[in-house]
């Protein structure tokens, strides 16, 4: 199967179990892997024969900012639940969700959740 990636996709939201972390925001950094078939596009050479990742983008980012979870497993189901709806070439998502700032007491580069889902 094809893949679009995006990655490094950085969004500043309100996500998290603490009150300063919905009150304050911080950054959240998703890595996003599309099961698509690109044999159309790759012999037309058509945007509109594959998934366009900038569209993809401003549903990550709308979803990702419309409401506030407690939960990083949450936030990354209604991101691939939104991609899967909106995208019906789109076979599956794999959703890498980091939180690079999170309110923990040690030296870390990022903590985070990977979810797979397909329809």
């Amino acid at each position: 199967m094809d893949k679009i990636l995006i990655r490094d996709l950085k969004i500043f939201a309100y996500h998290g179990v603490n009150p300063e972390e919905k009150r304050d925001g911080q950054n959240f950094v998703f890595d996003i892997d599309l099961s698509v078939n690109m044999t159309k596009a790759c012999h037309s050479d058509d945007v509109n024969d594959t998934v366009s990742y900038a569209k993809v983008v401003k549903t990550v980012i709308r979803t990702v900012t419309e409401k506030k979870y407690d939960l990083l497993e949450k936030v990354a189901q209604v991101t691939a639940d939104a991609v899967l709806a909106e995208y019906p070439e789109v076979f599956s998502v794999d959703i890498t969700l980091k939180k690079p700032e999170a309110p923990v007491k040690a030296d870390f580069g990022w903590v985070g959740v990977k979810i797979s889902r397909e329809r």
